[in-house]
């Protein structure tokens, strides 16, 4: 089912997301088939629970091949259960991101170029990898909302931060709003 993807304002995008308790609750896996439709039909690479309005921490994200990343290598569409994060370096790189909950509007955000991460996957095994690029951003990214942290809060310099079209006006990624 497609859910409402929740928009930045929603006092629930704020909160940081419960633990699920039982990885293998028919509730959990119902929750993860709505977020893979959601996510289909907004044409994105990551959604997170809280964006559905659902306090869990739960999130799925992967990178097919495309024009607006063609240097990524693909990363197979995952969904974490309790997913967790580790830096393996403090460089960051700032570039431009969006996010289903702020629809139409992009920043330059820094992110970690560098990291380690993992969870429990859909079938109850442990999933762990690492991370570069545009990979470790999306993930990074999709891991804030778990704790209340849209990507605006992020920015450090607001001149930055603005509607697609109006930042980057001529460019691709402004008809491609969503990724």
């Amino acid at each position: 089912m497609i859910r409402e993807i929740l928009k930045l304002g929603d006092i629930r995008l704020l909160r940081v997301a419960k633990p699920v308790d039982d990885v293998h609750d028919p509730a959990v896996k119902a929750v993860i088939a709505d977020m893979y439709d959601t996510l289909h039909a907004a044409n994105s690479f990551g959604l997170a629970a809280p964006q559905i309005g659902v306090d869990l921490r739960v999130l799925i994200f992967g990178i097919a091949p495309n024009k607006y990343h063609p240097d990524e290598q693909p990363v197979p569409l995952t969904a974490l259960i309790n997913p967790w994060l580790e830096i393996l370096t403090e460089e960051t790189v700032q570039a431009p991101e969006s996010c289903l909950s702020v629809p139409g509007m992009r920043g330059l955000v820094p992110r970690h170029t560098h990291i380690r991460y993992g969870g429990t996957a859909e079938d109850g095994s442990m999933v762990e990898r690492e991370a570069k690029g545009f990979h470790a951003r999306l993930f990074q990214h999709e891991y804030d909302h778990l704790d209340g942290i849209l990507y605006p809060q992020r920015i450090r310099d607001m001149t930055k931060f603005g509607f697609t079209e109006a930042l980057l006006p001529g460019n691709d990624w402004a008809k491609h709003a969503s990724e």
